[in-house]
């Protein structure tokens, strides 16, 4: 023991612990060493990179979303216009054709349930006068919930305003307290009219910015594809695995649009239906907004369910059959998020529920709404590059299953 704490105090080496395991002795288990060399330079400039993109995304949004808008659209439209262009259409022709008949049926769409739209306005004044009314029968109910709070406001109130006086008392001269009048500023009409005309053309400006940058896209095909593998060098096996690389890519990202329009299209005829059995008014609207909130995980079904639970609620006036059209709107889209979903997916395309969920909040954070629609897009997107990436690869492993 001596000779331990004489060897500890020389500095050569430290003194081991009287009740301290010895590394390697009989009956131990061998430590559990991990050589992972790490350059602090390097992680250092990592981050700084990192924080900088994610500030570039957040100040220049206006000029990514309709980017990555247009992308993702391309890729649901490339099949027809590679189908077309098969037949010997140009692509530039293609891609117009395509994207007149999108344009045709979204314009159909909106003037035939113009009608049902001008039905939801109308039927705003009246919804709002039945939750008045229901407000004030809860109100007049003796020992209902209403009362409850109201008297025990009344008593908060009454308890402060007998504290107030003797402070006021204190500090004013007079012992005086004085009256505050608290004007209300008036309503500028035309300042309502002008910003949201100024909206509704920002709006229309970034809808025609998208389809000028989808027709590009799909004009151009493959060139970008082409102009990737020649910069990616002269021998022949770097531009065989670019092109294995960028193939894998469309072909992840194409199947992940195939596959969301596809269940949104599910989800928005099965909810129509439902609720036109269930004798719902503007069914169709209903069930279409099903379809496109059902694009956002997580928070969709529930935005969903709480809709048409407020609209069921209103419109019958009836608690057990707005609780059932709520059961229903929610299993359907339990359905399609649980089974249909993952049997289309391949396993490849997959991400988990927490890379999911952590990805919805960053994108929710960096863009907004636009953000929460296009989370999971995104997450699909970067996962299908880090996947081919070799030093990206570990960040493909923790977004997929």
């Amino acid at each position: 023991m001596a000779d331990a704490e004489s060897t500890s105090e020389d500095g050569l080496e430290p003194a081991a612990h009287p009740l301290a395991p010895t590394v390697g002795a009989p009956g131990e288990p061998a430590p559990v060493v991990v050589d992972s060399p790490v350059g602090i330079r390097n992680v250092s400039l990592s981050v700084i990179a990192t924080v900088a993109v994610i500030l570039l995304l957040q100040y220049a949004s206006t000029v990514f979303i309709p980017f990555v808008l247009a992308i993702l659209i391309s890729h649901a439209l490339g099949p027809p216009v590679t189908s077309l262009a098969k037949h010997g259409i140009p692509p530039a022709v293609g891609a117009g054709v395509v994207l007149l008949l999108l344009l045709t049926a979204l314009g159909l769409g909106v003037y035939s349930l113009r009608a049902q739209a001008a039905q939801i306005v109308d039927q705003v004044p009246a919804a709002a006068q039945r939750i008045r009314e229901r407000l004030k029968e809860n109100r007049q109910q003796p020992g209902g919930v209403v009362e409850s709070v109201q008297r025990a406001a009344k008593e908060v109130e009454k308890t402060a305003n007998e504290a107030t006086p003797a402070t006021a008392a204190a500090t004013s001269p007079k012992g005086r307290v004085t009256q505050v009048e608290v004007v209300q500023p008036t309503v500028d009409l035309w300042s309502y009219i002008w910003s949201g005309g100024m909206t509704i053309l920002g709006v229309l400006g970034q809808f025609t910015l998208v389809i000028f940058l989808v027709y590009f896209f799909l004009v151009t095909g493959d060139l970008y594809k082409r102009k990737l593998v020649k910069i990616a060098g002269p021998t022949f096996s770097k531009k065989k695995l670019t092109v294995q690389i960028l193939d894998e890519i469309n072909r992840q990202i194409e199947s992940f649009m195939r596959v969301q329009v596809l269940t949104s299209v599910v989800v928005a005829v099965a909810t129509s239906a439902a609720l036109w059995w269930f004798g719902l008014q503007q069914f169709v609207i209903w069930g279409l907004l099903a379809g496109i909130f059902n694009s956002i995980p997580y928070l969709g079904p529930v935005l969903v369910t709480g809709g048409l639970g407020f609209v069921a609620f209103i419109q019958f006036d009836d608690v057990p059959k707005t609780l059932t059209i709520c059961a229903v709107a929610f299993a359907i889209t339990s359905v399609e998020g649980f089974l249909l979903t993952p049997a289309l997916m391949s396993r490849a395309a997959r991400i988990n529920s927490a890379a999911i969920f952590t990805g919805l909040l960053f994108w929710s954070w960096v863009w907004g709404v636009w953000g929460t629609i296009l989370a999971v897009p995104m997450l699909m997107m970067i996962k299908a590059v880090c996947d081919h990436i070799e030093d990206l690869q570990p960040i493909g492993e923790l977004l997929g299953e």
